[in-house]
């Protein structure tokens, strides 16, 4: 890997909508949940996909950036054995908001 190529591993890509519409519908697996979050947040390449490198890569994505809306659909319809998983997912966002008030997060379905 050239110094290029590690710039690009480690940068954020840019968030290319506002609203930033999360869908899990259909979604089965975390690393189906993880993609998607990756994908709409821009992360960079080496996000761990886990609860501690998703509040890692948010903690101050949105400082400076004027107001973000987050729209969550297909929540309830996740399995049951990923409800506590994306329960703290849920309280990862909140405190992002708490941290940051001009990002809000809204659970639609």
């Amino acid at each position: 890997m050239d110094c290029y190529d590690e710039i690009s591993y480690k940068a954020f890509k840019p968030i290319k909508e506002n609203p930033i519409i999360l869908d899990f519908t259909g979604c089965k697996y975390l690393g189906e949940i993880h993609a998607i979050l990756k994908e709409k947040f821009g992360f960079p390449e080496y996000y761990g996909e886990n609860l501690s490198a998703l509040w890692d890569c948010l903690d101050g994505l949105f400082l400076d950036r004027g107001d973000f809306v987050v729209k969550i659909y297909g929540f309830f319809s996740l399995p049951d054995e990923m409800n506590d998983y994306c329960t703290k997912i849920l309280e990862i966002f909140s405190d992002v908001h708490n941290e940051t008030p001009n990002v809000t997060f809204e659970l639609i379905s």
